[in-house]
């Protein structure tokens, strides 16, 4: 019977790699073989860490009722290599992504396979979900011809965020990060004259009651996408008069005080929540997922961020994978499961 090994997340800061039957194939299924499969490193540390909050949310069913044993993540790319009998055969061989768990192969509906470009590579299509993720942040700010604007937090979605950013025609952008590696990224895509990249202790806040900047002139628009709640009232004290805060983090069980008194109440500020579950109701009636996933593939193509990938394991060595993201982020940018260098057969 043919076996499909998965990574299970048991306990907190505890994994598991399980070899487990895969079920006969179904007529209407298709057998895919995983190529890799990205880790993202704010949702799944989470995981990881134990820190995913217990929630009901209509929008966003992966998010629901987590508890461990957990198999986890959402970003595989593989090849069909079997199709069911009422499958088109022509699907066998193709290059696909997948919204699943980190998996050496699994069974899936035709219907939830994405077809990937001739033009992405597998490494770079692992980066699909985070693409879509920053294409919607992009979309909920909103950002007009001139603005400055800021972008806390250099991740992989900040990267991919403000390099998407760097083709609008603003005032200014700066990037902040605290990890020299993640400040340096943008200067491989040949950006480093659009965006200004500095550490968190470069970029002091102005004085509002007296109306002069410190550092910078305050940011008409401004992206919290650090994963860390504190980073909030740096983003509020940032923030022009008026300006709006699109908040992308996914914070789970993480609690910070956030500073709601003093200038804020007066700065009529918009605090906007941004999640790419679903897509804002003012766009939705011209926006579906497609189009939304057509626009991120052909950033995608223009961005290759297959350059940011800083370290590759075999699925046998995720504890070492999530270790290292735990313990030494500063090492990493993005991390991927390399299924063709598995010692798995």
């Amino acid at each position: 019977m043919r076996a499909t090994t998965t990574i299970f997340f048991t306990a907190p800061r505890k994994i598991e790699i399980r070899e487990t039957p895969l079920p006969h194939l179904k007529a209407d299924e298709a057998l895919v073989e995983t190529i890799c499969s990205a880790i993202s490193a704010g949702t799944e540390l989470l995981v990881y860490r134990g820190q995913f909050p217990q929630l009901k949310d209509a929008h966003d069913a992966v998010s629901s009722e987590m508890k461990y044993p957990l198999a986890y993540g959402y970003a595989c790319v593989g090849r069909v290599k079997e199709t069911g009998k009422q499958v088109d055969r022509a699907l066998q061989g193709k290059l696909v992504f997948a919204f699943h768990p980190h998996a050496s192969s699994f069974i899936i509906q035709p219907s939830s396979l994405i077809h990937i470009p001739e033009a992405i590579s597998p490494e770079s299509a692992c980066f699909l979900p985070n693409m879509e993720t920053a294409v919607n942040l992009v979309q909920d700010g909103a950002p007009i011809l001139g603005e400055r604007v800021l972008v806390l937090g250099q991740g992989v979605v900040g990267l991919l965020t403000a390099s998407l950013l760097s083709e609008f025609p603003l005032e200014s952008l700066v990037a902040v990060d605290g990890f020299e590696l993640r400040r340096k990224a943008l200067g491989m895509n040949g950006q480093r004259s659009k965006v200004k990249s500095l550490a968190p202790t470069d970029l002091r806040p102005f004085d509002k009651t007296q109306d002069k900047p410190s550092t910078f002139d305050p940011f008409d628009l401004t992206f919290e996408l650090t994963g860390s709640p504190p980073a909030l009232n740096d983003a509020i004290e940032l923030t022009a008069f008026s300006g709006r805060i699109v908040i992308g983090s996914w914070y789970g069980q993480k609690r910070a005080e956030i500073n709601l008194g003093g200038d804020f109440h007066r700065s009529r500020i918009k605090l906007i929540s941004s999640q790419v579950s679903s897509i804002a109701p003012e766009l939705s009636g011209r926006w579906d997922k497609s189009r939304r996933f057509d626009v991120a593939w052909k950033a995608l193509d223009r961005i290759k961020p297959e350059k940011w990938i800083t370290h590759r394991f075999p699925i046998e060595e995720a504890d070492k994978a999530y270790q290292l993201l735990d313990e030494n982020p500063q090492e990493t940018i993005q991390v991927i499961f390399d299924y063709r260098a598995s010692k798995i057969s």
